[in-house]
């Protein structure tokens, strides 16, 4: 007998319904829905094909049960843009991305969770604290993936087929989860790795969570304030700042053009009025949908980059593969753009343990 679940959740991971995966297939749909419910076990050929279409080895169907993230825990960005199907599907793709997790819990040992001890305090407050506790003082952070890996945090890709949810997060038994869309530039991927920072921090397991749009504004202000720390900007003489000075200073402090007028009006650098006028400006030159004229590069992941990259190269994928009975792009789609190239495909060597320093070397607050 094939794992129900399973089947489930490789269908799920591809956002298709029974009949879709039927019409692909053209297994029945009262065949599939026999076989996801247990009742009837697919035959040889049947469940090659089902490998065939869902991108999994046969013998991912048969590994153990598992059981598929509900939205309920998560923090999701735009979650009102975006279909159920599209949901379900960024959701099973999540609870794919934890197998890779856990694979990498058992092979290296990772930085430790150090995000929790926050509550209590409105997002700004929270985020000087934060800042303060991680010795960043009003600086701009350099980093802010490596930043938020140093802290204990996983983060992954947001998987290929479900962009149109920028981020989400959430606590896994005490661990914290970040997933981001690498799709987006690159002052955008740390506004949300930001943003879900926040969630985790005051939404997450030690908080009782507000809902709806008083949690998405709490966390937008928890990043605009852990970006820009208000001495930072306070000091450099912004007020009633041009275009062309924010567009110098996005630059200091890697954030977009955008968030930048938002933060100025935030700490009362810009009067309603002045925000407004920047505002539509920079609309109309372009930045609302993009950052012209940056040259930011996306930030990469230490962790997977020493994981798939590092003195192991050869072999860890391979080690992947075989032990989740995933095929290569699948693989690739829980990490793309947060390791600078392709998972090579090489020769597997003997697993052995790593210490944290190995995986993540720079481990200091402003590791860049």
């Amino acid at each position: 007998m094939i794992t129900p679940s399973r089947l489930r959740l490789a269908r799920s991971r591809r956002g298709l319904s029974l009949t879709k995966l039927a019409a692909s297939t053209g297994i029945s749909t009262r065949s599939l829905s026999a076989y996801e419910s247990g009742d009837v076990t697919p035959s040889a050929l049947a469940l090659a094909t089902l490998a065939e279409h869902l991108e999994v080895a046969e013998d991912f169907f048969f590994k153990e049960d598992v059981e598929m993230i509900g939205a309920d825990g998560v923090s999701f960005r735009k979650l009102s843009k975006t279909t159920a199907g599209q949901r379900d599907a960024a959701l099973a793709g999540a609870t794919m991305t934890l197998e890779l997790a856990d694979w990498l819990e058992q092979k290296y040992l990772l930085p430790s969770p150090s995000i929790d001890g926050f509550v209590g305090h409105d997002p700004e407050t929270t985020a000087e604290m934060v800042r303060a506790a991680w010795l960043l003082g009003d600086r701009p952070i350099p980093n802010l993936l490596h930043l938020v890996e140093a802290h204990g945090v996983r983060v992954f890709t947001v998987t290929a087929d479900t962009r149109e949810i920028d981020a989400f997060s959430f606590w896994r038994n005490g661990v914290p989860f970040i997933f981001l869309s690498t799709t987006k530039s690159a002052e955008r991927q740390r506004f949300d790795l930001a943003h879900e920072l926040g969630h985790l921090i005051l939404h997450g397991d030690f908080a009782v969570s507000p809902q709806g749009r008083e949690r998405e504004a709490e966390a937008n202000t928890f990043a605009a304030a852990f970006l820009v720390p208000a001495d930072g900007v306070l000091s450099q003489g912004m007020r009633g700042a041009s275009i062309a000075r924010i567009l110098k200073c996005r630059s200091h402090w890697k954030v977009s053009a955008m968030a930048l007028a938002n933060r100025l009006h935030q700490v009362k650098l810009l009067t309603d009025w002045q925000y407004r006028s920047t505002c539509i400006e920079l609309a109309q030159m372009g930045y609302r949908t993009s950052e012209p004229g940056s040259d930011l590069v996306p930030e990469t992941s230490q962790v997977l980059r020493k994981v798939f990259f590092g003195s192991r190269m050869a072999g860890v994928t391979r080690e992947v593969l075989d032990d989740l009975k995933i095929s290569r792009r699948e693989l690739q789609s829980h990490i793309e753009g947060l390791v600078p190239f392709s998972v090579a495909d090489t020769a597997p060597t003997k697993a052995k343990m790593m210490r944290p320093f190995d995986i993540l070397a720079e481990n200091s607050p402003d590791a860049s």
